[in-house]
């Protein structure tokens, strides 16, 4: 790729059709959220003053059940001083950083999230456009990749910040390509393997990684006398052993406390998580999760070695309680739990540093089951951000679903509220039990188009009892949270 070519899809026609669309979701987002309060004008528009009141967005919306607006994109327009104004989109958050609560210290970081974002938008525009009536028959990867929004309700769902742009080209999940992950050998006495109910670390290896592979990595360690018996092996994110392990690990890597052992023989499809992936060359094996030390939505998205440890026992004890519950069991639901984890502790960095700083969370890893495993006879998957999906002639995935299925609309709503918000509110009153239910959190199992049964994921990190008397197993006893309750029922609408 030449250096020309690495930007080639920053076309002035793109960029401009970017700006709008996010321009669109800003005031959408921002009036749901009630940080900005849109005033209805004189012919039928709706209109948004800058801080100094000088510049006006105005556009016509549709306001929808929960207070949701549906901004039309083409009804943009930017006033200032009488003057139109092309549609800005970094120009627009400088314009109501006041009213977004973006200080001066945060306002370029943001910027610059939106920057990428913009860029990820023109970068999907020059792909094919997929009309929804052909995504639902699609797979799931293919569904998973076909997402143009991401996190749909977040304005800069592509920040990524860290990432240049070959390796967003190799990264990204819209980019669908297939990546091979980096396998270290990390030394027992500062790393730690944790598992579920059953596993053993050495069966659980072997299963992922095939004997052929992880003998090869064994004999690189004997090459340089290493006991294999030692080490664990742990799975990276290529950008992070480039960007950070190799540099900011240095010593642990001089000292054989860590040791690159190459790339695995899998091939992997990133996630809209980014950090997250799926195992393409055998869709059976578990999804494996990274530390990733990229900002994305706001967030550096790292994985803490202590807190893998207890992972695998909360989700052990949630699929439990699932299991043991008629009704949460009456609805379907079901978790992919997150089986085993591992993580490697830099002693150094943690005398360094308190338990929440990024330096923590450089090198961990978790492994997920795969939801290909549970499907039933004529069942698929679609991750649930996709029910927000709209294709380039503006039709929803959502209702391309309920013509497939043939249901009317409120059946097919029905089915769907029963399988994903029944299980939630069930959970809330029953254990105040708490899940972070979004979009990519959530996987679909479809049967001709209708929502059969919902599938939980994303557990150890998210999950919360808001119950302070509740009796919680030691293992699991960091679920416990104190809430007040008049922000309890918050947590339904993440």
């Amino acid at each position: 790729m030449s250096l020309a070519d690495s930007v080639a899809h920053l076309s002035p026609e793109r960029w401009e059709k970017a700006n709008r669309l996010l321009i669109r979701k800003a005031l959408a987002e921002f009036a749901h959220e009630r940080l900005i309060t849109p005033e209805a004008t004189a012919d039928g528009r709706f209109e948004v003053r800058s801080d100094d009141g000088l510049t006006r967005y105005g556009f016509t919306a549709t306001r929808r059940a929960l207070d949701h607006w549906q901004v039309d994109a083409d009804s943009l327009s930017r006033r200032r001083d009488g003057v139109d104004l092309p549609l800005a989109a970094l120009d627009f958050f400088i314009e109501l950083k006041t009213a977004l609560g973006l200080s001066d210290e945060i306002l370029p970081v943001y910027l610059e999230e939106i920057s990428s974002t913009l860029s990820g938008t023109c970068y999907k525009l020059t792909k094919p456009q997929i009309p929804v009536a052909e995504l639902v028959g699609s797979g799931f990867q293919a569904i998973e990749t076909g997402m143009t929004e991401g996190h749909p309700c977040f304005v800069a769902n592509n920040g990524r910040l860290g990432f240049g742009i070959h390796e967003y080209l190799s990264y990204a999940p819209e980019t669908a390509n297939p990546v091979r992950l980096v396998w270290l050998a990390a030394h027992r006495d500062r790393a730690a393997f944790t598992a579920g109910v059953g596993i053993e670390y050495e069966t659980f290896v072997r299963d992922e990684l095939g004997e052929e592979t992880v003998e090869r990595f064994h004999d690189t360690l004997r090459a340089q006398q290493l006991d294999p018996a030692d080490y664990l092996l742990i799975p990276v994110h290529p950008w992070q052993w480039w960007n950070k392990l190799s540099v900011t690990f240095a010593a642990e890597v001089a000292r054989r406390h860590l040791v690159c052992l190459g790339e695995g023989d899998d091939e992997y499809l990133a996630q809209q998580s980014i950090r997250t992936f799926f195992n393409r060359s055998n869709p059976q094996k578990h999804y494996v999760k990274t530390a990733l030390s990229v900002i994305n939505m706001g967030f550096m998205r790292g994985l803490s070695a202590a807190y893998m440890e207890a992972t695998p026992a909360i989700n052990d004890w949630l699929a439990q309680l699932i299991d043991n519950d008629p009704v949460l069991k009456s609805t379907g639901l079901s978790i992919i739990r997150e089986r085993a984890a591992v993580g490697y502790r830099h002693l150094e960095y943690e005398a360094a540093t308190d338990r929440y700083s990024p330096y923590r969370k450089m090198l961990a890893a978790l492994w997920r089951e795969s939801p290909v495993n549970s499907l039933q006879d004529g069942e698929t998957l679609a991750t649930m951000a996709s029910l927000v999906h709209v294709d380039h002639e503006g039709r929803s995935f959502a209702g391309a679903l309920i013509e497939q299925s043939g249901l009317t609309p409120v059946e097919w709503l029905r089915r769907y509220l029963t399988a994903y918000f029944t299980p939630l509110l069930h959970s809330f009153y029953a254990y105040d039990l708490v899940y972070m239910p979004h979009g990519e959190n959530v996987i679909l199992a479809l049967k001709d188009g209708a929502v059969t049964r919902a599938i939980y994921k994303d557990i150890a990190e998210e999950i919360a009892v808001m119950d302070v008397d509740a009796v919680l197993p030691p293992t699991v006893e960091r679920l416990r949270v104190d809430v007040p309750e008049d922000k309890k029922l918050l947590s339904i609408f993440t």
